[in-house]
């Protein structure tokens, strides 16, 4: 398999905005586009990325159709999401993956997207795990925002003011990176787009879902036997996770899940890293290397995010 690594962007590079999975208002834009904007890049909207069909962004060959044409645009050379909800899953069976990952473009998004991450770097192509339109809708820290502007522009996104990650396994090891939101790694088992974790950091985050989901999801994960075969983990925030704690089969806060599930694999392992759908995520190139130490909590690239 080629890897292929997009080309950073630079002042006049045109960011196409599209919506695979669920949709959005103009409103929850605006303050995303104004932050491209302001780096000189050009920013264009696919005809569907406010089409609404109950919990979709349109119809599927509507979204279909956005994203392919984004990618088969010559001057377009970011592909951006707008949010992620629900629905890239379904696109799988009319999207064409391999003209997409030989593109070259950037793609960028989270969430519900995970899905097209990992098929697309399944074929080689480097994605990045990113903020969203929606997510730029609100405020964050700092040094959120530097690693969002720095990594498009393929630079180091890992600021030293980020928050560090806190140790349940240490150790240090070197692996490519990949990985995404919990639920979405486990749907994709038993696909011809199945998550592949050999060799591999993997990061995990999800939202809104009970304790005994996230123990279920990691269980699944361990019996398939794919988790097994990664070089270390770093687990994000299961945010909004214990507050939905189903009281009649008895609470335990997902952290203790985590470890209770994942130390005894004895690889490096770090939890409350930032990453996912956190107030404060870092941007995380996936397909690239990195070093991962478990005792600092940090990870550190050890080559160019892009081309």
């Amino acid at each position: 398999m080629t890897r292929r690594k997009p080309k950073a962007l630079k002042p006049g590079s045109q960011i196409r905005i599209v919506s695979p999975a669920s949709s959005l208002t103009p409103e929850k834009i605006a303050r995303g586009v104004q932050i491209l904007e302001s780096e000189g890049y050009r920013v264009s909207l696919a005809p569907h990325v406010f089409s609404q069909k109950a919990y979709l962004a349109g119809t599927d060959p509507e979204r279909a159709s956005d994203l392919m044409d984004a990618f088969r645009d010559p001057d377009i050379d970011c592909v951006f999401c707008s949010r992620g909800g629900y629905g890239c899953a379904r696109l799988l069976p009319l999207i064409d993956l391999d003209e997409i990952a030989a593109s070259d473009k950037m793609f960028c998004g989270f969430s519900d997207i995970t899905t097209l991450h990992t098929a697309l770097n399944n074929r080689g192509l480097v994605t990045y795990h990113t903020p969203m339109l929606i997510t730029l809708g609100t405020e964050r820290e700092p040094w959120v925002e530097s690693s969002f502007r720095s990594l498009l522009k393929g630079e180091n996104p890992f600021p030293q003011e980020a928050k560090k990650a806190e140790t349940l396994v240490g150790g240090k090891v070197e692996g490519t990176l990949g990985g995404g939101c919990l639920i979405l790694l486990a749907d994709s088992l038993g696909t011809s787009e199945a998550f592949d974790a050999t060799g591999k950091i993997v990061l995990l985050e999800d939202v809104d879902e009970n304790p005994h989901r996230v123990d279920a999801m990691l269980t699944h994960l361990l019996n398939e036997g794919t988790i097994r075969k990664a070089k270390g983990i770093l687990v994000g925030e299961m945010t909004g996770t214990d507050e939905r704690a189903d009281p009649t089969i008895g609470p335990l806060p997902w952290r203790e899940i985590v470890a209770d599930r994942l130390i005894p694999l004895g690889i490096p392992l770090a939890v409350n890293f930032p990453f996912g759908h956190m107030k404060t995520m870092l941007s995380v190139p996936f397909g690239v290397t990195a070093v991962f130490d478990a005792d600092a909590g940090t990870l550190e690239l050890t080559e160019s995010p892009c081309a």
